[in-house]
């Protein structure tokens, strides 16, 4: 069994605890990620409802699941989970990120259990999900291998982990780093570091390891011309998301 606080980096924590008053904000620090919401929602919401058979025009089709959020940040995805009939978790080692989370819940009338604790510590706390979203968190650990195998011992029998990140090669840092963080400024420069992004193959190999099923994966495409995102099947070269199920 991990023990808590393997895998954290408390030097990425720290970027991000910085930068927590600012989840909320459309044109602050997290613009990249409202921008990439609506399309990151509609994988969630499809590989869910295919999942477990879900008809997503009912009001709350994930009612009866309970779900991780797992580097919750300020609430971007476990609110809208919530809204869609999901118990929701939101965890996240930035202590700063959760009082904004559950300030900004209570306005919106949703009751979301935010916790400030990390994947390993909840599995050791023996607790257990039909779902965990792992969104934009694994190219910030320490130790990637033992994160993941920590989110499928907090997956019951059946359950699905969405896992979305950032693949390593050239087109990635020029879009990721110098882009976003030099010439858009849409992030501070040093949120990420490329050396820690995660290739597909590489990704898929540390899902089977840890025991989970890899079942698809597709690419987050920005276009600058309409500035908007999509999912495409064949373009994973930059931002790209996984689904994979526990046996």
């Amino acid at each position: 069994m991990q023990t808590a606080q393997t895998t954290v980096d408390p030097a990425e924590v720290a970027k991000f605890e910085a930068m927590a008053a600012e989840w909320w904000d459309l044109n602050g620090k997290f613009k990249p990620l409202h921008m990439l919401n609506p399309c990151r929602l509609d994988y969630i919401t499809q590989q869910i409802a295919a999942e477990f058979d879900r008809d997503l025009t009912d009001s709350r089709p994930f009612d009866g699941l309970r779900l991780l959020d797992i580097g919750c940040g300020g609430g971007l995805l476990s609110e809208p989970m919530a809204r869609l009939g999901a118990t929701v978790v939101g965890a996240d080692a930035a202590a700063g990120n959760i009082p904004v989370a559950q300030v900004h819940a209570e306005q919106q009338g949703l009751n979301i259990d935010y916790r400030n604790i990390t994947a390993e510590a909840l599995a050791a706390a023996g607790e257990q999900f039909d779902v965990v979203l792992n969104m934009e968190v694994v190219e910030h650990v320490a130790d990637p291998q033992a994160y993941i195998s920590a989110c499928e011992n907090l997956l019951k029998p059946g359950g699905l982990m969405i896992c979305s990140t950032i693949n390593r090669n050239p087109k990635s840092f020029m879009m990721a780093i110098v882009g976003a963080e030099h010439v858009m400024r849409w992030l501070p420069k040093g949120t990420h570091e490329w050396h820690k992004f995660i290739t597909p193959d590489e990704l898929c190999a540390l899902i089977e390891t840890a025991g989970l099923r890899p079942v698809d994966r597709k690419g987050f495409v920005f276009n600058p011309i309409a500035w908007s995102w999509s999912l495409s099947d064949r373009d994973l070269s930059v931002n790209y998301v996984t689904a994979s199920v526990k046996p």
